[in-house]
């Protein structure tokens, strides 16, 4: 097929052919997705260094070639006798044109995060400019900054604390209720059967210590609150 395409294809110079033409277009393809790649490995290996203009050129040179040689293809199979071989030239010119588009965006990419490194850079050291003839400002900027994370840690330890404390009041309230409960059973029990007022004095007094260990476990808590939030500040 690639015969028929090139009779019709005759009286471009040089190259005369489509198939001649498509050969070449894909050398320079194969040529260019290397470079680009070089061009990325250079990128990466190198800490984002820029890599050498030269070959960035070169790649937008070849990409051009490229893309004159699928017009130049385009303008060749037009004139092909045979619908079937039109179509077959057509599909081929557009998968280099594809490829062609491919490195274009490529070459865009790297182009665009070279820029971006650039201004950063040209940032960072009017930056440091400033920085050397404004330092006291710079410096009274970074206390008003630690003081305000040390503030945001210390409202997030005492917070948590918080918390911490709460579930504990919780956990004991509900154990106080279920001591009044069997409590209550007890004294139910007791009396049914009788036992002496000795006894339950006895129950009682249990019941006032416990409340007691409560109460001191409730103040040790927000005693250990206080002192983890005093600490932070």
């Amino acid at each position: 097929m690639e015969g028929g395409g090139g009779g019709a294809g005759g009286g471009g110079g040089g190259r005369s052919t489509l198939s001649e033409i498509y050969q070449d277009a894909k050398k320079v393809v194969l040529r260019t997705r290397d470079a680009v790649e070089r061009l990325e490995r250079f990128e990466y290996s190198s800490a984002g260094m820029e890599s050498p203009p030269e070959l960035s050129s070169s790649i937008a040179r070849d990409i051009t070639h490229i893309q004159s040689l699928c017009v130049e293809m385009d303008r060749l199979c037009r004139s092909l006798p045979s619908k079937s071989h039109r179509d077959l030239w057509k599909r081929k010119v557009e998968q280099v044109a594809e490829e062609a588009e491919s490195l274009k965006q490529s070459l865009d990419k790297y182009s665009l995060r070279t820029q971006r490194r650039m201004m950063e850079a040209k940032e960072r050291a009017e930056l440091l400019g400033r920085a050397n003839g404004d330092s006291h400002v710079l410096k009274i900027f970074d206390e008003e900054a630690q003081a305000m994370q040390s503030a945001r840690s210390s409202a997030r330890m005492l917070e948590e604390a918080s918390l911490t404390g709460e579930a504990i009041l919780s956990a004991m309230s509900g154990s106080r209720e279920r001591l009044k409960k069997a409590h209550r059973k007890a004294l139910d029990v007791l009396n049914t059967v009788g036992l002496s007022n000795s006894v339950l004095r006895l129950i009682e007094r249990r019941h006032r210590v416990d409340n007691w260990i409560k109460y001191a476990g409730m103040i040790l808590t927000i005693i250990i609150v206080i002192i983890i939030w005093r600490w932070k500040r």
